[in-house]
Formats: C-alpha cells, sequence, structure tokens
C-alpha cells in the first residue's frame, strides 16, 4: 500500500501492476524497485536503457516578458549562456548564508516561457523564491498537469525511437517537442545517472499510454533505488545529501554552476565571502575494500586517528564496481589526494578505503550539441 497522505503520479496504477515495490518519498508514493530488483535495474541501466517515473519533480512555469529577468535574479547559473531550446543546471540559494535551497534544471522551451523543475519537496520554495519579481511574469505549478518519464541508457535512444524519432532525437541539453497520440509533450535531452538519455514531459491525458509504448519498445522499468546508486556512481549531488543547509554550491564542488559576471542573485553576498576565504571542506569519493557501505553520516579518519577529518554524505554498494563507494564532505586543511587511504566508522567499526577520482565509473553521454 502507499504511504499514507502522500500524493500518487498518474503511473501509479501502472507501477502496482507491475509488482514495483512503493515506498514514500518527497511526499510522494514511488516505485523503489520492481521484482527483479535494484541492482538488475541498476545493470539494465549501464548495458541497454530503463525508464523511471520522475513525476515527483516538479514542474514550474514561467513565462511572459520578465521571465528571464526573474529566474536570472533568483538562480546562481547565467541563462544568457544559453538560447531558446535549451536546459541548464543552476542552483537556488538562501540569501543569508548561501545554502544550496535546491539544484534545478531550466527547459527554456519558448521566447518567454521556462520550465523550472525543483526536487521533489521543494516546488513551493521555487515558487516563493520567484513570486517577488517585478513586471510582467507568469508563476504557476504545473506540476498535476503532465508525467515526466526519463529514458536513461546507451540503447536508450534506439529503443525510444520506435516509440518517438523526434524524442529520441534530442540533444543533450537540448529541448524540443514530440506529438504523441496526436498531443504536443516536450522532451529534454537531460537525466540523472551518468548515462546518454532523454526526460519526457507527457499531459496526464496519454502519459499511461507512453509509458506503456515505452516499456514495450525493450525498455526496463526501474524504480528509486536504482536512480540513487546510478547517480552516486556517477557523482551526482542529491539534494539533502550533497546540497542542503549549511551545504554551499563551493563547498560540493560544484563552482561552475555560479555566475559572478552576471550580476546580482541570491545568496551572491554570502557565496563571495565564502569563495574569498576559501571553503571550510570539500567534497570526495570513496572507494572502500568490501561490500559494505558507509552512509550517510559515517565519520571518516585517517587510518591510526581517532579524530574525524570528515563525514559521509551518501553511500551505498556500486553494482558496477562490485564494492561499496561513497561521497564525503572532509576537511580542506587535510590533504587527501585520490589513492590516499582513509578509513569510514560504522557503529564502531572502521571500513578501509581509499580517496577515489571523480565520478566513480565514466559517464556515458553523447556530447552536446
Amino acid at each position: 500500500m502507499a504511504p499514507e497522505a502522500d500524493r500518487r503520479t498518474v503511473l501509479y496504477d501502472s507501477h502496482v501492476s507491475l509488482g514495483a515495490k512503493i515506498v514514500g518519498f518527497g511526499g510522494w508514493s514511488m516505485p523503489l524497485s520492481y521484482p527483479d530488483g535494484t541492482i538488475a535495474e541498476h545493470r539494465a541501466c549501464r548495458a541497454a536503457a530503463v525508464a523511471f517515473d520522475v513525476s515527483h519533480l516538479g514542474t514550474v512555469r514561467v513565462s511572459g516578458s520578465g521571465a528571464f529577468e526573474a529566474l536570472q535574479a533568483a538562480f546562481t547559473n547565467d541563462l544568457a549562456k544559453i538560447s531558446p531550446g535549451r536546459a541548464q543546471y543552476t542552483h537556488l540559494l538562501d540569501p543569508v548564508d548561501a545554502s544550496v535551497l535546491d539544484d534545478i534544471i531550466v527547459w527554456w522551451v519558448g521566447p518567454e516561457s521556462f520550465d523550472v523543475m525543483p526536487n521533489a519537496s521543494n516546488t513551493d520554495r521555487v515558487v516563493s523564491a520567484l513570486s517577488g519579481a517585478q513586471g510582467n511574469i507568469s508563476i504557476a505549478d504545473v506540476t498535476a498537469e503532465r508525467a515526466v518519464i526519463a529514458v536513461q541508457g546507451p540503447q536508450a535512444r534506439a529503443l525510444l525511437a520506435s516509440v518517438s524519432l523526434s524524442a529520441a532525437s534530442v540533444g543533450r541539453f537540448r529541448v524540443e517537442t514530440f506529438e504523441f497520440a496526436g498531443v504536443m509533450c516536450t522532451v529534454g535531452g537531460t537525466g540523472y545517472t551518468g548515462e546518454d538519455g532523454v526526460e519526457c514531459s507527457v499531459p496526464v491525458a496519454v502519459a499511461v499510454a507512453f509509458w506503456e509504448a515505452v516499456l514495450r519498445a525493450g525498455i526496463v522499468p526501474a524504480g528509486l533505488g536504482a536512480r540513487d546508486t546510478l547517480r552516486l556512481e556517477a557523482a551526482l549531488p542529491l539534494h539533502g545529501h550533497e546540497l542542503g543547509p549549511g551545504i554551499t554550491s563551493l563547498q560540493a564542488g560544484l563552482g561552475w554552476v555560479v555566475s559572478w559576471t552576471k550580476g546580482e542573485f541570491r545568496g551572491r553576498a554570502a557565496l563571495e565571502v565564502e569563495r574569498a576565504v576559501g571553503v571550510a571542506r570539500r567534497l570526495v569519493g570513496i572507494s572502500l575494500d568490501g561490500r559494505q557501505p558507509a552512509r550517510d553520516g559515517a565519520t571518516v579518519h585517517l587510518p591510526g586517528h581517532a579524530n574525524s577529518v570528515g563525514v559521509v554524505s551518501s553511500g551505498n554498494f556500486s553494482p558496477m564496481l562490485d564494492h561499496a563507494i561513497a561521497l564525503a564532505f572532509v576537511d580542506s586543511a587535510t590533504s587527501l589526494l585520490p589513492g590516499d587511504s582513509v578509513e569510514c566508522d560504522v557503529r564502531g567499526r572502521p571500513l578501509a578505503g581509499r580517496v577515489a577520482a571523480l565520478p566513480f565509473v565514466a559517464k556515458h553521454r553523447v556530447a552536446a550539441s
């Protein structure tokens, strides 16, 4: 059964009929895995193609002649670097301490129209951040009007082409429209797995039919469990772990998402202070010797030293590497390089590992076009 009081995507009944294990996530009832399990789904994404229901992510439609300026003032990245028909990764910062309140993909769908896509539980926060914008601007939460289906993997485009050649042909970080069952849909060449793929925003009227067509094409359904292990292997941040309260873009190693040349944006002053003095901690990867993971909150130590030098932000078993991996924030004053030995304390038991170069598993994305 779905957790009480959670929202359901339009594909919920389809997931149940496929035997999915349903869990609560960000206020939504979502599939964690299907009967073959997370590891099988993970490996299917690396070898072929999978489909995720990510309709729990928000879509905030921002339009009007003032939309561009409103997004420029709210978010860290510079939309002037792109143009209509493209997508951009960006951050929303706390105006006081520059913590990352959310990491976001912006789809520039038309000359004065943007689809802002926040994380599951942060849609209201994004709407609030934009609500004070001046000028001709419309802000609408259209999350309930569509489903978002992410098709990811090295064979994603080839298999999706039998459903929609247009959707399968969109370039990386490009945004296009396509028609399915007589209804206009939107597709972005974006994803969260380290593999090539696309994300399709499909009106609810045809969402179930589109999902079923994707599965008939030979694309394997995958749940949130595989989504998390895939993004961890690719060293992609998860809000609430590598981003969130007390964590800035600079600490997370994502300074490239901040434009210092575009003018003012929320949280800029606080972030400039940190930029000037240097970050107190930085994000690193850790490869552990065995299969047991060090989870969020485990402390990181130098071998033979009681004092910790950091804390794990995410940890799990890597299905592709066959051992545990972790992301951790470590003190910047501690000189740690790839290959250096560390230990992660898990309930008093030290797990041996080494600092690893990121990503743990090479990304297999196509070049941007």
